[in-house]
C-alpha cells in the first residue's frame, strides 16, 4: 500500500453546521440582545404595537432565551405576561435571529422551546404573537378571530396567532390586552 502524502490527501468534505441550541439568557447577554434587536428590526422597532405592549407590561426575564449555533449566540426571544378577556397568557416576541444565521432553524427552535417552557409552568393558558402564518402555523399556532383582541395600536388582524392546548382558545380570546392577572369583574 502506498501512502498518500498529506499535501495530496483528499480534503475532508465540509461538515454541516451543528444543530442550534437554546439556553436561558444571562445578564452577560444584554448587549448581544440589544445589538441583535437593532440589527433585526432597526430604529422602527420602538414604534411597533408589540413594543407598546412590552412598555406597559414588562417581559419576564426568566423566559428570555438565547439561541446558539456552533456555540455562537445568534438569536433571542422574549415573553411578556399578559391577560386577554380574563385569561392569562404570554405574548411571544420579539423573536430575532442574526441575518448571518438565518435558515438554520434557530428561530423555530426558540419559538418552540420558549412556548413549551412557558406553558409547562402552568401559569398561563396561551402564547400570543403577531407574525407570519406561513412561519408559525406549521409550529402549532392558529389565527385568532380578526379584531377580537384590542391592541394599544394598529395590528394586522391576520397576523395575530395563538398557541394553546385548548383548541377553542383562538375563539375564546377577546378584549383588550391587560396585565397578567388583571381579570375585570363581569
Amino acid at each position: 500500500m502506498i501512502a498518500t502524502p498529506a499535501s495530496h490527501a483528499t480534503p475532508a468534505a465540509p461538515q454541516p453546521p451543528g444543530l442550534p441550541t437554546v439556553r436561558p439568557a444571562t445578564s452577560d447577554d444584554d448587549a448581544f440582545v440589544e445589538d441583535l434587536h437593532a440589527t433585526a428590526f432597526g430604529p422602527g422597532r420602538f414604534s411597533r404595537t408589540a413594543f407598546r405592549v412590552r412598555e406597559q407590561f414588562p417581559i419576564d426575564p426568566s423566559l428570555t432565551l438565547i439561541g446558539e449555533a456552533d456555540g455562537t449566540p445568534c438569536g433571542c426571544v422574549w415573553m411578556t405576561p399578559i391577560s386577554v378577556g380574563g385569561i392569562d397568557g404570554y405574548m411571544l416576541g420579539p423573536l430575532a435571529t442574526h441575518p448571518d444565521f438565518r435558515k438554520r432553524g434557530v428561530g423555530k427552535l426558540l419559538a418552540r422551546e420558549v412556548t413549551r417552557i412557558t406553558l409547562a409552568r402552568g401559569e398561563g393558558e396561551f402564547v400570543l404573537l403577531v407574525g407570519d402564518q406561513d412561519y408559525y402555523c406549521p409550529l402549532g399556532w392558529v389565527p385568532t378571530i380578526p379584531d377580537s383582541i384590542v391592541w394599544p395600536g394598529p395590528v394586522d388582524p391576520n397576523r395575530v396567532l395563538v398557541y394553546s392546548a385548548d383548541p377553542e382558545m383562538a375563539a375564546r380570546l377577546a378584549g383588550p390586552i391587560r396585565a397578567f392577572g388583571d381579570h375585570p369583574a363581569t
